[in-house]
């Protein structure tokens, strides 16, 4: 493993699934093809999950240990201690990309509710990973074979998102997502923006003309900069088949634009990139899953793809 790329995997809110699906990577021959991986977490607790599960316990050189986790740990069940453990854990990987101690990492799954109990002032780990990186502009995209589709707008409140919406932010994530779509694809992508409104606001029929005081701006914009990109189209008919096979990748305006169809086509596929970072960063696309936890039956696929794609693009 000495040649290949070093991804820090978080071990996610041990209550949660997260814990299991990091000692299912550890075992998993993909993982060990793609990079070296380090999972940052609690080695004792993995090994009471191991145990648990009648498991092999974890190699601890695989394990960078913070022994933070409570003792008393309840799956499935809400904890300020296990939001606090996962904040850290975060952070830490974090602090070690941008030291170059790792080439990438790939976090598991967190819980909001438990952050926000552990007094942690960010609804997610895109919010963390700005303010402790210090990017004043970053973009959450989740990408699959079948469907990619990044975000203008994320963790906020409906209400919120015209207020929100810029073109200066529009043509950031445009920019944001054909540069990572280039990277990843190897060639200059197709992109498709879908408008906020519904048909695509029916030239002021709805909403406050955000399709042309905003978003066909910076559309336009982006054309200037050489970007292929196309819209904004209405977003009911945006995902059609048809337009899915001619574009790489959508740009959408709020968090279930996208993430509806990106979850009914590839829910167990896909992987969220953080775009606009000074490091690599990848996440599988669910969360804790808290229902079944520790029961051995979470699906690892999602993870997988998000370590070796946090390995691809720390090798480019």
């Amino acid at each position: 493993m000495a040649n290949l790329p070093r991804v820090a995997i978080t071990m996610g809110d041990p209550a949660g699934v997260g814990p299991e699906l990091c000692l299912r990577l550890l075992g998993d021959p993909r993982v060990r093809a793609a990079c070296a991986p380090v999972v940052v977490g609690d080695l004792r607790h993995l090994a009471r999950v191991a145990a648990h599960l009648g498991w092999p316990a974890p190699d601890p050189q695989f394990v960078h240990d913070l022994g933070n986790a409570p003792a008393d740990i309840e799956p499935g069940k809400v904890s300020a201690a296990c939001g606090r453990s996962a904040y850290e854990y975060v952070t830490f990987a974090i602090d070690e990309a941008l030291a170059g101690r790792v080439d990438a990492i790939a976090t598991g799954p967190i819980n909001k509710e438990a952050l926000h109990e552990a007094g942690v002032p960010f609804p997610g780990h895109t919010e963390i990973l700005a303010d402790r990186t210090n990017t004043p502009k970053a973009c959450m995209m989740l990408t699959s074979d079948a469907i990619t589709c990044s975000l203008v707008t994320v963790h906020v409140g409906y209400r919120e998102v015209t207020a929100l919406l810029t073109r200066e932010l529009v043509r950031e994530t445009i920019e944001f997502t054909a540069a990572a779509m280039e990277r990843m694809r190897g060639r200059k992508p197709r992109l498709l923006v879908c408008g906020l409104n519904p048909h695509a606001g029916e030239h002021g029929l709805f909403g406050d003309r955000e399709e042309e005081r905003v978003i066909a701006p910076a559309i336009a914009d982006a054309r200037e900069k050489g970007i292929d990109v196309s819209g904004p189209l209405p977003p009911d008919t945006a995902f059609l088949p048809k337009l899915r096979a001619a574009t790489d990748a959508y740009v959408c305006m709020y968090h279930d634009q996208g993430l509806i169809p990106l979850k009914s086509l590839a829910f167990e596929e896909a992987v969220n990139v953080t775009l606009g970072l000074p490091i690599v960063r990848t996440s599988v696309d669910h969360g804790t899953a808290f229902d079944i936890a520790w029961q051995g039956t979470a699906d690892v696929s999602s993870f997988v793809k998000a370590v070796e794609l946090a390995a691809k693009l720390a090798r480019r």
